[in-house]
């Protein structure tokens, strides 16, 4: 662990926060600008050939939903890279809130993730691992800021995954890293032979993987070597009914389905491309207003209906206007998300989200 080091008389390492498939990574003071980075390093043997034409690439790239490279650093025969530090949680993590997201909330974090891969894919980079995961949200429910890291190991991803090519079969590898993306992974990527090249459709097939997820709570190919299976035969899971089950999310349900369906498409030139996604997604109807949580506290009209509150306030709401295949409760379901609207005696919840 490197806490407490100074690297380049400049970054000093707070403590460790976090592990991927290729790197550590830590909270470090930058004592020149006097704010906090990411500090991130490869882990003992993986390959560092392409390390600093990564960092050089990333840095190009200038969006708010990319987690920024500041820096490249090599010293002491260690090397480093300094990127902007968001505080928060992957959204892996928020499943673990949430479940799954309404489409009001997926529509968001699509429409903000699509303008990052814009970005990036203008400047030429394609980042090979997008995954909840590698994704930052803030903390609370808005999820208001959300930031794709990991662009700064880029091409060492690709090395990662060209290495693994050489030896065999990808899908067999036992590498965590590529174990982690295969769930996302697109079919060409997955399946090509040593030396063809992959391009910026791969990103657009791992967007789409991954609001399916979000959408769902469940991977749209399963998981390891089962999705590498599916994905062959072709074989996904089927959109649940709920999303267009009642007729307040049908719409921007269905709207949403199309867009990952043709994400999600076997041939790479059939997807749309990261600014086909932004313009889409421009032409969405979702709904941005802040989140709340409460508890449900009593139920009428045999169930049709209810009531939640919060320290702040107490809410109507109707059934209605709750997503997913679970009725909240007084009891047992009862810890819910939402928006409020005025409404007389008591504010309206639109739309209420079940919580974990």
């Amino acid at each position: 662990m490197l806490t407490g080091l100074v690297v380049s008389d400049r970054y000093e390492v707070i403590r460790h926060i976090g592990r991927g498939g290729m790197q550590d990574v830590y909270l470090a003071r930058d004592k020149l600008l006097e704010m906090d980075v990411a500090l991130k390093t490869p882990q003992p043997g993986q390959a560092l050939t392409r390390f600093k034409k990564s960092a050089i690439i990333a840095a190009k790239i200038n969006n708010y939903n990319i987690a920024k490279t500041f820096d490249y650093i090599e010293e002491n025969g260690r090397y480093y890279l300094i990127e902007e530090f968001v505080e928060g949680e992957t959204l892996e993590a928020k499943l673990n809130t949430f479940g799954f997201l309404d489409p009001h909330l997926a529509a968001h974090v699509l429409h903000h993730l699509a303008k990052g891969i814009l970005a990036s894919h203008r400047a030429g980079v394609i980042h090979r691992d997008l995954k909840p995961s590698n994704v930052i949200a803030s903390h609370g429910l808005n999820l208001f800021e959300l930031k794709i890291t990991d662009f700064g190991i880029a091409t060492l991803t690709e090395e990662v995954f060209e290495d693994a090519y050489k030896k065999g079969d990808l899908t067999n590898s036992t590498s965590g890293t590529i174990k982690g993306a295969l769930p996302f992974m697109a079919p060409e990527m997955m399946f090509r032979k040593p030396g063809e090249a992959t391009d910026m459709p791969i990103d657009i097939w791992s967007l789409g993987a991954m609001m399916f997820r979000l959408l769902t709570g469940e991977y749209p190919f399963g998981l390891y070597l089962e999705a590498a299976v599916n994905v062959k035969n072709q074989t996904r899971k089927a959109w649940p009914a709920f999303m267009t089950s009642k007729a307040q999310f049908k719409p921007l349900a269905e709207e949403l389905q199309k867009i990952v369906d043709r994400c999600l498409s076997y041939d790479p030139k059939d997807r749309p491309t990261a600014l086909d996604l932004v313009n889409k997604c421009q032409e969405l109807c979702y709904l941005g207003t802040d989140r709340e949580e409460g508890n449900v506290v009593n139920l009428i009209q045999n169930g049709y209906s209810g009531f939640a509150e919060n320290t702040k306030k107490s809410v109507f709401f109707s059934m209605e206007s709750v997503y997913g295949p679970v009725k909240p409760d007084a009891t047992a379901h009862r810890r819910i998300c939402f928006s409020s609207f005025p409404g007389h005696p008591r504010e309206r919840a639109h739309p209420v989200l079940l919580l974990k």
